[in-house]
């Protein structure tokens, strides 16, 4: 579970802690765009370092964001950052199925090489117009891939497109979140670069939450507890959610499949629904013990 994922340039060390203690779901580690050609190899190094401290990242997903699969920089990044630290691969400026496998591959050769026991995941990124294009196949192409995230700013602005623009936010967010369901993943939103518009990240939050995004992507700490909040069922949603259940019960008692709440029609998709936010109210109520 990912409501908000922080990022964290790879280049700023004395960062790492800090982050660490926000209330970020996740900790995103950055060797891509945040860090400049001339610090990537030092870069790599302080995040490497950083990932020895699992007890510092225990209650965080930790997450780095390599450069693409395409770049000759990427197996290096792979080498220097798989360990028991790490629990996602971030993989930017994905376009297809195969890119997808190759990075497989040398994530494989490393857990190995590390003698790591459990596999690492890979978060996907589209954020071109091929990686849109073939977004599902992304999804799909290996059961590591356990999440897509946008890229709007890459996707969008790159061609002259406002990437603020709500219609064409929505245009993508729907493309990724089917992709992500074919394929029974979770889909994350993209990050917001206004820093200082705290109702404008909210606003792009909640449309992202009503179209089943489980994330957003966070650039500055203050972002934090407006994705936490979007992002996780509200009382009046977890009181629906077993309201659902309970007459769901009651109707299979029946022997009924499809009955109504406050005079609305429920099926098996409503169902599912339902358990998914209580099981989601579950998982944050025991992260507070």
């Amino acid at each position: 579970m990912i409501r908000s994922k922080l990022f964290v340039p790879g280049s700023r060390p004395e960062l790492f802690e800090k982050a660490a203690a926000s209330r970020a779901d996740a900790l995103s580690f950055d060797l891509e765009d945040a860090v400049s050609a001339d610090k990537k190899t030092e870069a790599r190094a302080n995040i490497a370092a950083f990932l020895q401290n699992t007890k510092i990242l225990s209650r965080k997903i930790s997450i780095v964001r390599v450069n693409p699969v395409s770049s000759s920089l990427f197996a290096a990044d792979v080498e220097a950052i798989v360990g028991p630290g790490l629990d996602v691969i971030n993989i930017p400026k994905v376009e297809s199925r195969e890119g997808v496998l190759a990075a497989v591959r040398v994530i494989a050769t490393a857990e190995k090489a590390q003698g790591l026991s459990r596999k690492i995941t890979i978060l996907a990124n589209i954020e071109s117009p091929k990686g849109l294009r073939f977004a599902a196949e992304i999804a799909t192409a290996d059961h590591r891939v356990t999440g897509l995230q946008i890229g709007f700013k890459d996707l969008l602005a790159r061609w002259g497109i406002d990437s603020s623009d709500r219609t064409a936010q929505q245009f993508i967010r729907l493309q990724v979140r089917l992709a992500a369901a074919e394929a029974g993943i979770s889909a994350y939103d993209g990050a917001f670069t206004g820093v200082k518009d705290a109702g404008a990240f909210r606003a792009e939050a909640e449309n992202a939450k009503r179209m089943g995004f489980e994330g957003k992507s966070c650039i500055h700490p203050s972002q934090i507890p407006i994705a936490n909040e979007v992002f996780a069922p509200t009382i009046a949603e977890i009181d629906q959610a077993r309201k659902i259940l309970e007459a769901a019960e009651n109707a299979a008692a029946r022997g009924e499949a499809v009955f109504t709440v406050d005079g609305e029609m429920v099926d098996e998709p409503v169902i599912l629904s339902a358990k998914a936010v209580i099981e989601l109210a579950a998982t944050l109520a025991d992260q507070k013990k």
